[in-house]
């Protein structure tokens, strides 16, 4: 099976003024087959995340007038925006809506689901992205709307702004796309506004960026994240708010939104392998973003100096939203029209500067989490999660269902490159259920293809072994396909283990079940309100590669030797303190220097 959503990387969508045209033109011809007597664009089959469709096909139509100026625009777009003028402006209260902070103020919003009643949590980032619409058909309105229409528009976008800003909680979903997303409508808006009304709206935008967003950034693996539905970051979302991040700088200039969007974008550099498959989150933990990730990615990974457009996203979605026909619709099509509107170039190149949580070289990757412990193992072209035990996660030595990874105390970290090497050395201080202190350390080393990882830690009475991951996907073309099994040999003895019992908590990589179908059955909450993460870290068993203490290891210590991707024999050696050599390099690992950081020599053979 592949998996659902994690398709191509997205730089590989063409991005050149003639395959945009070609997309708009794609979307005119859709629109106008489908434009309603009554001027509606809306797709037959919109049921939720309809209240801004339409206004958003009307912006691609004007978009497409203003590079093309095809005749038959103009009263598509006339008729268009009647109708949502008309039938999809809302000023009474939606029954049963929760958020609200003023009752019956007649102000404007748009609604998640068009049925009083039905659903109304939606309303307020449906609200969001009706404010957007309205703005960009604002930004494309001259020579194509008539004053009078241009006129109520306007005036519909301060109401909408009112709406999010007095009438109701700010950001009442804890979304930090959602939020951004309201900053940007309001800080596009401002620019219509006649002088003396613009700034206030101006202020007040930046001031919530600052107070309610920015005041309130969520830390993980040494970065400061916009939370998204209550946790760091969403691998769907995320994008998401990167794309808002470069609008924001795009249209402020303001330094803010730029090194928090540098930020957000080396974090998701560090934790995206080279074949951009990524997962977890606490909304959705393998649903990607396809083109509303496009201009964030594009514009920071420019800034950055990094290929972020190695991603894979929802390509199904990759021009604009799409019904299960192939149908165009309106949703987020701020982002398409954004994307169109900046030239800022794809960056096709890894960073060379090293990063903290992240090691990669050619076609391997590691990313670690928080902990310095990894997320992600990628070699061979196959995935490898953090494997479970006993309820515990990660990967590192085991004794007695005891998982050594969790860091008590400060984690070092030495980076090195040197012979067409890139290298890696964690020590990690680790207490185990004896109350004993251990010192865990792990040396990743990759020639750009392969990954050997070497586990040493004093030597325990008894007969630990490495609990080295869990396959569960690899490259399929331009799908991710799942997996039970990688490219993995070890120098001690190595087995494949399955759950020895059945259940939503133990994840056997034989089943046909995504990683996300395993966390929602585990959440609290159903599937896209509870926390995949949350869910996942209830899991008690999981498929594991084990291998077992190298021979030949130094007598104080415990050595585990496991090697990643393709290749023969593997028979490491050791000796020393910890030298380790192996069939392309020699690592010895030396003596902390004056700040306590490990030494580590690093040469090829």
């Amino acid at each position: 099976m592949h998996l659902p959503r994690q398709l191509g990387p997205l730089h590989d969508l063409p991005a050149t003024p003639e395959a945009y045209d070609a997309v708009l033109a794609g979307v005119v011809e859709q629109a106008l087959a489908r434009l309603t007597p009554e001027g509606g664009l809306e797709h037959p089959d919109a049921d939720d995340d309809i209240g801004d469709t339409s206004l958003g096909v009307t912006s691609l139509l004007a978009l497409a007038w203003q590079r093309g100026k095809d005749a038959r625009l103009p009263e598509a777009v006339r008729r268009s925006l009647a109708f949502h003028l008309r039938e999809r402006v809302y000023t009474e209260d939606n029954p049963g809506y929760p958020n609200l902070t003023v009752r019956d103020s007649g102000l404007p919003y748009a609604r998640y689901v068009l049925a009083p009643g039905a659903h109304p949590v939606g309303d307020w980032p449906s609200t969001v992205w009706a404010l957007l619409q309205a703005v960009d058909v604002l930004d494309l309105a001259e020579g194509l709307v008539a004053d009078e229409q241009r006129a109520e528009l306007l005036a519909l976008s301060r109401g909408y702004w009112r709406w999010l800003t007095e009438a109701t909680f700010f950001n009442p979903q804890e979304a930090g796309n959602q939020a951004i997303g309201c900053v940007v409508g309001g800080l596009m808006l401002a620019r219509h506004l006649p002088p003396g009304e613009d700034e206030p709206v101006r202020e007040r935008a930046l001031a919530l960026y600052r107070d309610r967003i920015r005041a309130h950034r969520v830390l993980d693996r040494g970065a400061l994240l916009p939370p998204e539905h209550g946790g760091a970051y969403d691998n769907n979302y995320g994008p998401i708010s990167l794309s808002f991040l470069a609008q924001a700088h795009r249209i402020s200039g303001e330094a803010m939104f730029a090194e928090d969007g540098d930020a957000l974008a080396r974090y998701l550099d560090a934790r995206l392998p080279n074949g951009g498959f990524d997962n977890g989150g606490p909304r959705y933990s393998e649903q990607h973003s396809g083109f509303e990730a496009v201009l964030g990615l594009r514009y920071f990974g420019d800034r950055i100096g990094s290929d972020l457009g190695r991603y894979r996203g929802d390509t199904h979605w990759g021009r604009h939203a799409v019904r299960a026909d192939g149908g165009v619709d309106g949703h987020f099509a701020w982002m398409l029209v954004w994307q169109i509107q900046d030239t800022t170039p794809w960056h096709r190149t890894p960073s060379t500067a090293p990063a903290r949580h992240q090691l990669r070289a050619g076609s391997v990757s590691v990313a670690f989490d928080h902990r310095m412990t990894p997320s992600l193992v990628e070699a061979g072209g196959t995935y490898h999660l953090p494997a479970a035990v006993d309820r515990q996660h990660g990967f590192g030595p085991v004794l007695d269902g005891f998982l050594y990874c969790r860091p008590m105390g400060e984690v070092r970290v030495r980076d090195l490159h040197a012979d067409g090497l890139t290298a890696k050395l964690v020590g990690k201080p680790v207490v185990g259920r004896d109350h004993v202190l251990r010192h865990v350390r792990s040396l990743y080393v990759t020639d750009g293809t392969r990954l050997w990882v070497t586990v040493a830690v004093e030597r325990f009475d008894g007969t630990p072994y490495l609990l080295a991951g869990l396959p569960y996907a690899a490259d399929d073309g331009d799908r991710v396909r799942r997996v039970a099994e990688g490219q993995v040999a070890a120098a001690g003895a190595l087995r494949l283990t399955h759950p020895a019992r059945q259940g939503p908590d133990h994840f056997d990589a034989r089943d046909e079940l995504t990683q996300e179908q395993a966390a929602f059955a585990l959440a609290a909450d159903p599937r896209g309100y509870g926390d995949p993460d949350e869910g996942w870290r209830h899991l008690v068993s999981s498929t594991a590669y084990e291998a077992e203490p190298a021979p030949g290891a130094p007598e104080h210590l415990h050595v585990f030797a496991v090697r990643y991707g393709p290749g023969g024999a593997f028979t490491p050696s050791f000796d020393g303190d910890l030298t380790v050599r192996t069939e392309a390099f020699t690592a010895v690992v030396g003596p902390q220097d004056a700040h306590g950081v490990p030494g580590l020599a690093l040469t090829g053979r």
